[in-house]
């Protein structure tokens, strides 16, 4: 038998916890298909005293994660802290600068520094494992960064961030208010005290740079990811969308274009019919789009604890079955010397169909001016809906609802600009995407 691969883990929270457990728990079989042992030799956490409801008899604690990072007694550094910066940072560098293998579920510092760790990484012979940053459970690097070797990929969608899909599927089957079931998922530990970096959509354009990288060879570029967050998504958006035939989901997107790649984060309308509308409450899901096997859908957890150890563990596990001498592959799938500088496409290059929700005065001439002022930017009409704004229609306010055939970004923002100098519009218009979804 091989000797032990040994690990050590900076970080038991959660995941770090169900890390070692899991390992306990499945000791045998793990060395059985990975051909060799796997042993969590040493750990590192704030509080040592904290009970963690695991055993950590055997294992040397490290108070400091980044003595750990450099310990001759690891083969591999396993990085669960969490944060772009500071530890996390320092402590992964120190590691890979050593000779030591990598697995981090940390997706925003490598959205920061990914590119930067990989050429450290690559340099020095090792791995740089990352599968648990994207879409928790599910795997999909590995399949991006391997299996899809021989395929061209022009198109990547999904739904990145199981918080929001909670929200956004709560929304639609109860009728609630997106702040009522924003309070829910607080309290049932699905969204944080401050949610802000999940609803604002920023932990989805953190995992889509990195899902861009990987499918288009560019480094990442977290900063060049269009973003629009679900908390202005209403009732009256949800149920509009239902009527259509669609449903409201937080998707990231990427795709090639002629001028550049596109990355954008933001509630978008997919058809009832399609299979990602089905994904519902915190699963995650992700469509890749290849020019060979066509679209591949990869759905499932996308975060909790066993979700998130079962990704690490399987990061782990490839490299017990890595031996010495054997040549790894590129962090991101393409040598990081030869990933390109990210060029961001005019947003007008994206094209597809808009929905478009426009609460007005009920007056003479407002249907027109609207009509004019989609005429005047080239935009065709698939249809277009009035409703009274209350059900007594005691009031002197109409919603219309329009939904476009295909057209560009830069048409729609400069229509929805018009209407809104017009004067007609009581509250802010609401502009929503239609996707093509598989």
């Amino acid at each position: 038998m091989t000797e032990a691969l040994h690990v050590g883990i900076a970080g038991l929270g959660t995941v770090g916890a169900s890390v070692v457990r899991i390992i306990a728990d499945r000791k045998e079989m793990l060395e059985r298909e990975c051909g060799r042992p796997i042993t969590i030799t040493a750990v590192s956490a704030r509080d040592r005293n904290r009970d963690r409801g695991i055993a950590l008899s055997g294992m040397r604690w490290f108070d400091d994660a980044s003595a750990l990072a450099v310990s001759d007694e690891i083969d591999v550094f396993v990085e669960l802290i969490g944060g772009e910066d500071g530890v996390a940072l320092d402590s992964v560098t120190k590691a890979l600068k050593a000779g030591h293998h990598v697995v981090t579920a940390n997706k925003a510092l490598l959205a920061r520094h990914g590119f930067d760790l990989a050429k450290i990484a690559e340099d020095r012979g090792v791995l740089l494992n990352y599968e648990a940053a994207v879409a928790g459970g599910i795997p999909v690097i590995k399949p991006m960064r391997e299996s899809l070797s021989a395929n061209t990929i022009s198109r990547i969608y999904g739904i990145l961030n199981g918080t929001c899909n909670y929200i956004l599927t709560r929304m639609e089957d109860e009728g609630i208010s997106f702040e009522e079931c924003l309070a829910d998922a607080q309290r049932l530990g699905f969204a944080e005290a401050d949610p802000t970096f999940d609803i604002g959509g920023h932990d989805t354009a953190h995992k889509l740079s990195i899902l861009t990288s990987i499918a288009f060879g560019t480094r990442i570029a977290p900063d060049d990811v269009y973003l629009e967050g679900i908390a202005n998504i209403t009732q009256a958006d949800i149920s509009a969308a239902r009527e259509l035939g669609y449903r409201i989901k937080l998707l990231g997107v990427a795709q090639r274009t002629e001028s550049g790649i596109e990355q954008r984060v933001h509630p978008t309308m997919v058809p009832f019919s399609s299979v990602i509308a089905q994904v519902a409450g915190v699963l995650n899901a992700v469509a890749v789009e290849t020019d060979i096997l066509g679209e591949l859908l990869f759905s499932g957890p996308g975060a909790g604890g066993n979700a998130t150890a079962s990704a690490v563990i399987g990061d782990i596990a490839d490299i017990a079955k890595s031996r010495p001498g054997f040549q790894h592959g590129p962090v991101f799938g393409t040598p990081a010397k030869d990933l390109k500088p990210y060029k961001r496409a005019r947003m007008k290059s994206h094209e597809g169909g808009y929905f478009i929700r426009l609460t007005v005065y009920d007056r003479t001439g407002v249907f027109a001016a609207i009509a004019r002022r989609m005429a005047d930017n080239n935009i065709s009409l698939e249809s277009i809906v009035q409703h009274s704004t209350s059900a007594d229609d005691q009031n002197d306010n109409k919603t219309v609802i329009l939904v476009t055939h295909e057209t560009t970004e830069s048409a729609v923002r400069k229509a929805v600009e018009g209407i809104t100098s017009d004067g007609h519009l009581v509250d802010k218009p609401q502009v929503i995407r239609i996707e093509r979804a598989g």
